[in-house]
């Protein structure tokens, strides 16, 4: 079985007697003998006590906490996320150890590759040396301290300097012409001669997730000429945008140790999330975030958080994000960052916000939903009613209906709209959907029951709270009052974040002088309310629906009893059975 993928037994066997076990995962985990084995913290799972065992004679490990266990080889294939081949090659670079392949072609294959990689990797130490140490580089060590990327920084991801020369690298790497072609560090110019590909910019070398250098990203220093602030690497033998991504090499433990990745957009943003103590950070090279990219994620953690404008980036892959979710079981979200500021600039002006935008991120369609109701204002019924559209539009785009439904009632409290004709609207999925502007009037003067409970919330919260739920406001203007009062629990707070409507009945509200009576408006609300109900339920043939009305119709009568403790039952009785309604109608039950 071995040899059929491609390496020779007997290397395999000579990797395994001559690499020790206990050194290869000490390189990962601090192990302590004791007795005969040499025991850790499980790399593998959380735990405070440690559970992991490696027996070097055995050339094994076992964790007896989460059951992990195996040779030298499954080690590197769970703690690399490497396949068999890719783990046994890893191992052997390390001891360098060189491998034979059964297949000639394959063979081939693997050791150009191999030549390649190597290549890139002789390019990342030479461009790295040059900006350490070379005078032509001092521009660039200045433009990096000033971002706060000198020094250790540097080092740790290994940026570099390409001198502004034509050919100064392709004469020093000591690498022939057509390595140099096929990975991208040079080209034959009209001269025939090979001739750099990246001069006088900063070098972000680029590598795969197990190490390996692909690529690089160039940046200008600040006042050049060239209209091109980034020149990215061509995809390659051994590069290709879709299947790589910036910083995973780096951040592969912490992501697969909290089970969350972070997407940037550039180079600085990974390296700014490493400085402000969010090491799990990757990037894009040059390319929006693609199948691929989830793909080799959710390899290493199933939450993604989105630290780029995920807004733009919706406009046209939203329902791809949908489908990615449900396909790859993989959670997208977005990091809620100050206005105007990216992860690089944060890195330095405010790490403390740049961590708590990663622990609380906004699931990425609340975020999108957020972005369009703050897009126009609500001030006007035509305004809600166009609002009210485009955050359905973006609402529906979510393949589940669920999701949909409950979505649907945050459009309906902030446009201040019946959560009913949302939800149907939700549960319909349409693609465009059209609100008519319909105007409604309220059910009487100002004094009426509903403007009356509102004074009383205003004025004596504790004579009337406990009666009050959303389904006993008919007018859409003091529904919107009652929830902007029942959200923030004071006045103050309530007129900051009331619609102007609402708002306008508020400040009624709190200057009002009525004589009023609590129980006796709120029996007059409940009431008003359950009759409108049944009058929408006139149609109903239901044997079971048929019997709530006809309680529902004795309990109205008990509500003006004589009797307090009748009266006080029948109010508690109809409350109940109006948000039972009004949870039906959101369900989609009835």
């Amino acid at each position: 079985m071995l040899q059929a993928m491609g390496i020779a037994d007997d290397d395999i066997e000579r990797l395994r007697t001559s690499v020790s076990i206990v050194d290869t995962v000490q390189q990962y985990v601090a192990l302590k003998r004791v007795g005969r084995n040499w025991v850790g913290l499980c790399p593998f799972h959380a735990e405070k006590s440690g559970s992991f065992n490696v027996r070097e004679e055995m050339g094994r490990y076992k964790c007896f906490g989460c059951q992990a266990g195996g040779d030298v080889f499954t080690f590197i294939q769970e703690i690399e996320h490497l396949d068999f081949p890719g783990a046994v090659e890893h191992l052997a670079s390390k001891a360098g150890i060189e491998l034979n392949y059964t297949s000639t072609g394959q063979s081939k294959e693997r050791a150009r590759r191999k030549r390649l990689t190597e290549a890139m990797g002789d390019a990342v130490e030479w461009y790295h040396e040059r900006l350490l140490t070379s005078p032509d580089a001092r521009a660039a060590r200045d433009y990096l301290r000033q971002r706060g990327l000198a020094g250790d920084i540097a080092r740790q991801f290994k940026l570099g300097w390409a001198p502004d020369d034509w050919d100064l690298l392709a004469r020093e790497l000591g690498q022939p012409a057509d390595v140099l072609q096929d990975v991208g560090l040079a080209f034959r110019n009209r001269r025939n001669r090979m001739q750099d590909s990246f001069r006088a910019r900063v070098m972000f070398p680029i590598f795969s997730d197990s190490g390996e250098a692909l690529a690089f990203g160039g940046r200008i220093l600040p006042g050049s000429d060239d209209p091109a602030k980034y020149k990215n690497s061509s995809e390659t033998t051994i590069y290709s945008k879709s299947k790589t991504l910036y910083g995973l090499n780096w951040a592969k433990a912490d992501v697969a140790k909290v089970d969350q990745v972070v997407v940037c957009e550039g180079y600085t943003d990974v390296i700014g999330f490493h400085l402000a103590g969010v090491p799990r950070a990757v990037a894009t090279c040059g390319t929006a975030l693609t199948e691929e990219h989830v793909r080799i994620l959710k390899r290493y953690a199933s939450r993604v958080v989105l630290s780029f404008d995920a807004d733009a980036a919706g406009q046209g892959a939203a329902e791809r994000f949908y489908e990615w979710e449900e396909k790859h079981k993989v959670e997208v979200s977005v990091a809620r960052l100050p206005q105007g500021k990216d992860p690089g600039d944060l890195a330095l002006s405010n790490p403390e916000a740049l961590a708590k935008a990663i622990d609380d991120p906004v699931p990425f369609l609340g975020f999108r939903l957020q972005r369009t109701l703050a897009s126009r204002p609500a001030d006007s019924p035509e305004h809600r009613a166009r609002l009210a559209e485009e955050a359905m539009v973006v609402v529906n785009e979510h393949p589940n209906s669920n999701v949909r439904k409950l979505y649907a009632g945050e459009v309906a409290t902030k446009v201040g709209l019946p959560v009913n004709d949302m939800v149907r609207l939700a549960e319909r999925g349409t693609r465009r959907p059209s609100i008519e502007v319909k105007a409604k009037s309220t059910t009487g003067p100002p004094e009426n029951a509903e403007f009356a409970a509102l004074v009383l919330l205003v004025q004596d919260w504790d004579s009337i709270a406990e009666w009050l739920v959303e389904a006993l406001f008919y007018d859409d203007a003091n529904r919107m009052a009652f929830l902007a009062l029942a959200e923030t629990g004071g006045l103050q707070a309530a007129l900051e974040v009331a619609p102007p409507d609402a708002r306008q009945v508020l400040e009624r509200a709190a200057v009002a002088d009525l004589d009023l009576d609590a129980t006796v408006e709120a029996r007059q609300l409940i009431e008003a309310a359950v009759r409108r109900e049944l009058r929408q339920r006139q149609r109903l043939i239901d044997p079971v629906e048929l019997e709530q009305n006809r309680v529902a119709r004795l309990e109205v009568e008990n509500l003006t009893s004589a009797d307090a403790e009748r009266s006080l039952a029948a109010a508690e009785s109809l409350l109940g059975w109006l948000h039972r309604r009004t949870e039906e109608r959101t369900d989609g039950t009835s």
